[in-house]
């Protein structure tokens, strides 16, 4: 699998977490406002949002529209990967398909040319890889491919729930698969397709290909 980046929001999330884990921000009062917590840790307003929207998610901050942003608590929820490793592998495959179509067609509209060169990147790889009967390292470009995909979605949320969906998958294929890459041989045409769909801009057709694949329509 890829090593993910650690985002500024991350780094915030977790600065703050720390903060509050030692009462530097205790349980019931209000986070200092937007700006003043921008130059606490040298963020833009982004990705201050984007953290407090993390810990929000996980139970230790509660935004009040028009209030302020409160301590709430310092134990987060159970993570959602913790509950993904707990669920039936065919849960995580329906949480991936539902989400594989959304993605693809926000990546559509969202991409970058970086993110293109490294969608490619993955694509090429996955056919070279299963040309090889590679199944391992096939199984993971595959997967880095779809990853690639959300990475340019625009959307963290999305992003961070489809990765994880992603890495159970990936454990999956090794399992199930027995060393056999026919099936990514034979999808490399579509999955091309899904590529230069992204690439010229059309979310429709995006979306609509990401659907096939996810229900092996090739």
């Amino acid at each position: 699998m890829q090593i993910q980046r650690r985002t500024l929001a991350q780094e915030v999330a977790e600065r703050l977490t720390e903060g509050i884990f030692n009462d530097e921000f205790a349980v019931g009062t209000k986070l200092p406002i937007e700006p003043e917590l921008m130059q606490m840790y040298g963020v833009g307003r982004s990705s201050i949002r984007e953290a407090i929207k993390i810990l929000s998610i996980k139970g230790i901050l509660n935004v009040q529209q028009g209030v302020g942003t409160f301590v709430v608590s310092k134990n987060a929820q159970e993570s959602l990967e913790s509950q993904m490793d707990k669920a039936q592998i065919e849960d995580v495959f329906e949480v991936r398909s539902l989400l594989d179509a959304k993605i693809a067609a926000k990546a559509a509209i969202y991409r970058t040319e970086e993110d293109l060169i490294n969608i490619k990147m993955h694509l090429d790889l996955r056919n070279k890889l299963a040309e090889e009967d590679k199944a391992t390292e096939c199984y993971e470009a595959d997967i880095n491919f779809h990853v690639a995909i959300a990475e340019a979605c625009g959307n963290t949320l999305l992003k961070e729930i489809f990765i994880i969906a992603s890495q159970h998958i990936l454990r999956s294929f090794v399992s199930s698969h027995n060393n056999n890459t026919e099936p990514f041989k034979i999808s490399q045409k579509i999955h091309t397709e899904l590529y230069q769909s992204i690439a010229d801009k059309n979310s429709e057709k995006a979306e609509f290909i990401a659907q096939q694949i996810v229900d092996r329509v090739y």
